[in-house]
């Protein structure tokens, strides 16, 4: 058998189709309609990948991916989604989401990014992703601030943009650039949104007085360190 997803939606006929193709593309599938009895088979089962819906009686997708994700920081979460506000986007982001797909959605998207999903986990159980920022560490795969033996867990936007600012430190990233990485689009409305999680990462960089997030008004925002080597 193959990688082993549990697939999480309460319309029936969905689930019997995408369930057949999964399991026709050698996955190891099971499957639950709510997000209380989707909870029950994570804690119970060792899943490669959850595949949920946001919207499900009894417990929704977020309320179990919350659950999912105190007891799996790593495990590759797929939201399907009917939702397309930025706002329910970003929550799912929040909570811990990889990836989101709308619907009705193609199923050989589906298959698509749940392959680049495992690909990923794959290549992070071989890649210890770090970068250094000042007297801070920062392991991109956990999403995890170390300073002086001390971790701490940033949500998944602040996670995107600290590694994009600090894979270019010293130097200005653009906003555009940083609000397409994390949202996919440069949107009006996110600017504010990114400010704010920008002052996010100030705070949580705070006990490196040496570190200063340097908005470069009208272009970006730079990150910089004096300690940096």
């Amino acid at each position: 058998m193959g990688n082993k997803i549990l697939f999480v939606e309460d319309e029936a006929d969905l689930s019997l189709i995408v369930t057949d193709i999964l399991r026709d593309q050698g996955y190891d599938v099971e499957t639950a309609q709510d997000g209380i009895d989707g909870l029950y088979r994570f804690k119970t089962g060792n899943y490669d990948i959850v595949v949920a819906d946001v919207m499900m009686p009894r417990m929704d997708g977020f309320s179990m991916a919350r659950e999912i994700r105190r007891i799996s920081p790593n495990v590759p979460l797929l939201f399907l989604t009917a939702k397309s506000t930025v706002d329910d986007v970003e929550e799912g982001f929040e909570i811990g989401a990889n990836d989101y797909i709308k619907k009705p959605f193609e199923l050989r998207e589906l298959l698509i990014r749940i392959k680049a999903l495992l690909r990923r986990k794959e290549s992070n159980r071989h890649e210890n992703r770090m970068l250094h920022i000042g007297k801070y560490s920062f392991n991109i795969n956990t999403q995890t601030l170390i300073f002086q033996g001390k971790e701490a867990l940033l949500s998944h936007f602040e996670a995107r943009i600290l590694e994009l600012l600090a894979s270019n430190i010293g130097k200005t990233v653009d906003a555009s650039e940083l609000m397409i990485a994390v949202w996919q689009r440069d949107d009006p409305s996110n600017r504010n949104s990114l400010h704010g999680y920008i002052h996010k990462l100030r705070r949580a960089l705070r006990h490196d007085p040496s570190i200063y997030i340097i908005n470069q008004r009208g272009f970006g925002y730079m990150l910089t360190a004096k300690n940096q080597n």
